[in-house]
């Protein structure tokens, strides 16, 4: 709700205060009085174009600042805090815009610099100002659809669970169908690569064994006539283990005859024994270092070829069994993707079906609902003064969403016969803030915001017309802040507040003024604005009748 407006060295106000409450708010005045100066610094304070022309005359800035009280679950307050700006619940919130006489201009919310583009969706959040150009709150086809849900009071949950679930599956299926795509280009190679893994077939620390098997056969190859030397001076018939085992034997036959011979004797055993030792550690060599040229050229082959594919893979020797049962798993789920794809089609299409249904469902929901908004607002319209006037609500087709399957827009005819059409290209000024009022009145001030402001929507009709409008201003103010500029008696009378728009000339400056009327000065007010500038007794009467009657 607008609670308070401070205007700055606007056109022709050089200061000006003004406090607002709930319900329907009235402003009137003589023709030129700068009603219009008023909406255009609230436009201002709202997001509306900044234009220096609005700089009163010799001054460097103009300013406007304007106070609302919302709740704690208003939207305003979330697209505050969606954007990183403070606000304390139930703190007012001020707006304030300035605009330099060299065109720039800055804006504020509770000292907080906000952009013009921000400013003017929290604008939208406040408040909707209905005048003779404007193209916002009801007459933006964009947001017909939201306020006919809210109307129908239609739940969209299960929707945007279908829709969610919808782009999930969709969101699945192509990154399958992607990685398929991008496999099945590998799957050669893979098929290759597994393969030859598995002929050579690699175990763990194969590598080091071969390279230890090749290095002793190549050193056996460069010591075989050496060992063969050793074996014949240690092992052959003429060799020194033969001779130790002989000379042994005889010695024997004389150790008993001398001491010395004993322990001559036990020497040479001593080293027949470590002789033989000796011959056994030979053989143990001979067989280590064998040679076999067929065998030597096996175990390089293995070991170059073990060798050569982990080159080929990046990898260490002793990776490659890992790497094999990577690769191979690879190949099976490339060989595998088929039926996973197939089985995300298959989810896919389920998905698809119970968003259409729910679309569906919503849709019908929604014409319901809108067959039920046309005939409360045809009710509406005739004693507006648009009992020629049609109105509905139109349905097109839309690309799939959250919100469904529907495009949604109000539409009206003006004159029998004629095309319905979007409401601001068909209707006049007057016809328009009178559809609008209609709107609102059907809808229950559904999905918008608390205040409105309606400029001279009684243009052009007067009697029970103008009584109309007014007895459908005071039901919408009922539930909110209505706001109205308005030339008709009967839509002032009945006005909760009502406020007087004057232009005073000082002989050198002429300024916009506002004051608050009390009980006597607003019924001279609705006389005057009965019987024009010569204020009548009849005059008098008849909006004492008026504010009585109200």
């Amino acid at each position: 709700m607008l609670t308070a407006l401070a205007i700055r060295d606007v056109v022709l106000i050089e200061s000006l205060d003004m406090d607002f409450s709930s319900g329907l708010g009235v402003l009137t005045g003589e023709t030129g009085a700068g009603k219009s100066i008023l909406l255009d610094a609230l436009g201002l304070a709202l997001g509306a174009r900044a234009d220096s022309a609005l700089v009163r005359t010799d001054q460097q800035q103009a300013s406007v600042t304007a106070t609302f009280e919302a709740p704690p679950d208003h939207p305003a307050r979330a697209l505050l805090d969606e954007n990183g700006l403070e606000s304390e619940p139930g703190e007012p919130l001020l707006v304030r815009r300035i605009v330099r006489a060299d065109g720039g201009s800055r804006a504020f919310v509770n000292d907080q610099p906000i952009s013009a583009g921000l400013l003017r969706e929290l604008g939208a959040t406040l408040v909707e100002i209905h005048g003779q150009h404007d193209e916002r709150g009801l007459l933006n086809p964009r947001g017909h659809r939201a306020l006919l849900d809210a109307y129908g009071r239609i739940d969209l949950a299960p929707l945007a669970v279908a829709w969610r679930a919808l782009t999930e599956a969709e969101t699945a299926l192509a990154t399958a169908r992607a990685a398929q795509e991008t496999a099945a280009s590998d799957r050669d190679w893979l098929a290759h690569a597994v393969e030859e893994l598995r002929r050579l077939a690699p175990e763990p620390g194969e590598e080091e064994k071969l390279a230890t098997l090749r290095a002793a056969m190549q050193a056996g190859a460069r010591l075989g006539d050496e060992l063969a030397a050793v074996d014949a001076l240690v092992l052959g018939s003429e060799g020194a283990l033969a001779l130790l085992r002989q000379a042994a034997r005889r010695l024997d036959r004389m150790a008993g005859e001398h001491a010395a011979l004993a322990e001559a004797l036990a020497a040479l055993d001593r080293a027949v024994i470590e002789a033989a030792e000796g011959e056994d550690a030979l053989a143990r060599a001979r067989s280590a270092l064998a040679f076999d040229p067929a065998r030597l050229d096996e175990a390089e082959t293995r070991l170059f070829d073990i060798r050569a594919l982990a080159r080929k893979h990046r990898v260490e020797p002793d990776a490659l069994p890992a790497l094999a049962d990577e690769l191979a798993a690879k190949l099976t789920a490339i060989e595998d993707g088929g039926a996973r794809v197939a089985a995300l089609d298959s989810a896919f299409a389920e998905a698809r079906l119970a968003y259409e249904e729910a679309a569906l469902a919503t849709s019908a929901a929604r014409r319901e609902a809108a067959a039920r908004l046309d005939a409360a607002v045809a009710a509406e319209l005739a004693p507006l003064k648009l009992e020629a006037a049609r109105f509905r609500t139109a349905f097109a087709p839309a690309e799939p969403s959250a919100a469904g399957i529907d495009r949604v827009e109000f539409e009206v005819s003006t004159n029998p016969g004629a095309p319905f059409g979007p409401l601001t290209r068909i209707a006049s000024g007057g016809e328009l803030s009178r559809f609008v009022l209609a709107l609102k009145v059907a809808l229950h001030e559904e999905g918008g915001p608390r205040t409105l402001i309606f400029d001279e929507i009684d243009r052009g009709v007067g009697g029970a017309v103008a009584s109309a409008v007014g007895e459908r201003l005071h039901r919408l103010a009922a539930s909110g802040q209505v706001i109205v500029v308005t030339h008709s008696p009967q839509v002032a009378a009945r006005g909760a507040r009502h406020l007087l728009i004057e232009k005073s000339h000082n002989g050198l400056v002429t300024r916009t003024g506002v004051h608050a009327l009390d009980p006597a000065r607003r019924r001279e007010e609705i006389a005057r604005m009965l019987s024009g500038a010569q204020v009548t007794d009849e005059a008098r009467a008849q909006a004492e009748r008026l504010l009585e009657a109200a």
